[in-house]
């Protein structure tokens, strides 16, 4: 489990993130979301202890990340949204780095690379940008970490490969696996992220479940207006509405409908995320 608690951070005199509070549970694969300069890489890198926290505390397996303990490295993993070409052959490049993580598998980097339909035996540095991509997702799934932190995973992939990636993602990481994947590129990754977690410059505005989502927000695909609506858009045909869920009624969440009713409305949305907790 990470427990992040009053967690504050500064580049310089320009804050960044301000007491943020949120747990991450274990086997989830959680979405964060948030506008651009909102800080979600800059949460990574603390999150994987690159960065020292300002004020307040990050414990994972109520272990400090930045204190860089190999008991704790060798359970988490980072994919950056920029990787290093380096020249080497793929193959060969994750055999010897995965010696850092006693669960790593070979097989399963070379299985999930011939999923991807990328050839281990290229050099990294003579890889196109998304079979680079490609081959960093593999050795991250391949590492078995307990902890993994991917930022902008699916950017450089073309359509076939995100569909792989989501495959990839849910046959070869463990049960207890907590995985936290930044994205702008929500469709891409909507059928698999939950819970969901909306960040705002310095701020949480939501960590919830799409089951909890689903309870307190409905999502009507119809063609009538409805008063109240937090978000519309107009499809093909009709509206994709979103409004509170007074009557309990199931909907399919659409996570990029919710980022903007989110934004729209932050303190509606807290107050109406809160409420469990205060009851």
């Amino acid at each position: 489990m990470i427990e992040i608690k009053n967690l504050v951070f500064s580049y310089g005199k320009e804050p960044v993130l301000d007491n943020i509070s949120t747990t991450l549970e274990e086997g989830r694969i959680y979405g964060l979301l948030g506008e651009n300069g909102v800080g979600k890489t800059t949460l990574l890198t603390l999150l994987c202890g690159l960065k020292k926290v300002g004020e307040g505390s990050i414990l994972t397996d109520g272990e400090n990340p930045f204190d860089r303990k190999p008991s704790l490295l060798e359970k988490q993993y980072y994919l950056p949204d920029e990787v290093a070409p380096v020249p080497m052959r793929a193959v060969d490049h994750a055999r010897e780095r995965g010696r850092f993580w006693p669960l790593y598998d070979q097989e399963k980097f070379l299985q999930i690379m011939k999923e991807f339909e990328t050839d281990p035996n290229m050099k990294m540095n003579q890889m196109s940008a998304g079979q680079l991509k490609k081959t960093y997702i593999s050795f991250a799934l391949a590492t078995g970490a307990k902890y993994l932190l991917m930022d902008e995973p699916t950017n450089g992939l073309d359509i076939p490969s995100k569909a792989q990636f989501r495959s990839a993602v849910m046959n070869h990481t463990s049960e207890d696996c907590t995985i936290v994947i930044s994205t702008h590129q929500v469709r891409d990754l909507e059928n698999i992220i939950d819970p969901v977690i909306i960040l705002d410059k310095r701020d949480v505005l939501l960590n919830a479940s799409i089951e909890e989502i689903s309870s307190k927000l409905y999502f009507d695909y119809g063609n009538t207006l409805m008063d109240g609506a937090l978000f519309r858009e107009q499809l093909p045909g009709g509206f994709l509405q979103v409004y509170p869920n007074y009557d309990g009624e199931e909907s399919k969440v659409n996570i990029e409908a919710l980022f903007n009713a989110v934004h729209a409305h932050k303190n509606l949305i807290k107050g109406l995320f809160n409420k469990k907790t205060e009851e």
